[in-house]
């Protein structure tokens, strides 16, 4: 579901940018808060569980599923796997950092689209769906049967909302080649079956954590970890190295079985409007173009030599994107410690 610069308007770009930035503003500064009525140790344990979740998301993002029967094909959006572990603020930022690094150095959704994009895919999952629908479903104690039955929903919920989200900025971007009715009609159903998908998806990695190390998972408000506080069958180093094993297998082998078929919003597009390529023209748009052309050093996830062979590009991007988000994912969190550990020693000065 990431957006073209063709999709918004100018001012409609700019609006969404600036309530993204105001949202990840936001979840710095709560970040921090939490950070500083926390435990040192328990505060910088987020760190680390960013940057592997966060490479973890973008290689899973890479591999499109097919919707059978449709011609169609989705990729998980990983908020509420993210925020199940994060929280909503840590996991809206680490979102942020994945969707910006696709935007900059891989050209997967456009430049002025990435504030919206950010909102769509991340704001609806972290701060509604997750908070609204996933919580007060596996309140009391997350086990196997509320996972599944919490991620479905909430996942279902947050691509529903996400979905819709992207007609409204269409619609007010006086997008003429999408008109709102068949436009909606179509994303909403296909959208909902990419989110059942997600769930299961989701649902399956936080059994895994659970049984691993229940500690990493965002119990706050959700009631004790399974059987109350046992350890565990991992240690936290372990766990966090087999999901970036995961996620090195996923962006650097599985990705080269991605579907081929068009994702959901383009094949919407298609559909409604007989393309999923719209073309816009005007001095916005050229600039950003030019802006990504000179950031993007894998375009479409794939080497900018033509000599070069795809799938050893897909590979290659999903190995490179994975460590980059990863270091700066990690970096992002480290940044948030640093300062609430300087609001901590002006306090006692």
């Amino acid at each position: 579901m990431h957006m073209a610069d063709a999709l918004l308007s100018p001012p409609i770009s700019a609006i969404m940018t600036a309530v993204s930035a105001g949202a990840l503003g936001y979840s710095a500064i709560k970040m921090k808060k939490e950070g500083e009525s926390a435990l040192d140790e328990s505060a910088d344990r987020k760190i680390p569980v960013m940057g592997v979740m966060g490479a973890f998301v973008f290689a899973a993002q890479m591999i499109n599923f097919t919707i059978p029967a449709t011609g169609s094909s989705g990729h998980i959006g990983g908020g509420i796997l993210l925020a199940a572990m994060l929280g909503p603020c840590g996991a809206f930022l680490t979102l942020a950092v994945v969707l910006t690094i696709q935007c900059l150095f891989f050209a997967d959704g456009g430049l002025l689209a990435l504030g919206g994009n950010i909102f769509n895919m991340g704001f609806f999952a972290c701060f509604v769906a997750y908070p609204l629908i996933f919580k007060p479903i596996a309140k009391g104690g997350l086990d196997a049967k509320r996972a599944g039955a919490a991620s479905v929903a909430a996942a279902v919920a947050g691509l529903e909302l996400g979905a819709f989200s992207v007609v409204l900025e269409t619609l007010a971007s006086g997008i003429t080649e999408l008109p709102f009715a068949t436009f909606v009609t179509l994303m909403l159903p296909i959208h909902l079956a990419i989110g059942i998908v997600e769930g299961i998806i989701t649902a399956g990695v936080l059994c895994f954590v659970m049984q691993a190390r229940p500690e990493l998972l965002d119990f706050s408000g959700l009631g004790p970890a399974p059987d109350g506080e046992r350890e565990g069958s991992m240690s936290f180093q372990k766990t966090l190295a087999v999901l970036l094993v995961l996620a090195a297998l996923a962006g650097g082998g599985l990705s080269l079985y991605a579907s081929a078929y068009p994702d959901g919003l383009e094949w919407s597009m298609e559909k409604t409007a007989g393309t999923a390529e719209l073309e816009r023209s005007g001095g916005a748009y050229e600039i950003a173009a030019d802006i990504q052309k000179t950031t993007a050093f894998m375009p479409d996830y794939d080497f900018k030599s033509a000599e070069e062979g795809a799938s050893l590009g897909a590979s290659a991007a999903g190995i490179a994107g994975g460590a980059i988000t990863l270091g700066l994912a990690c970096a992002v969190g480290a940044v948030i410690s640093a300062s609430k550990k300087r609001g901590r020693k002006n306090a006692a000065a």
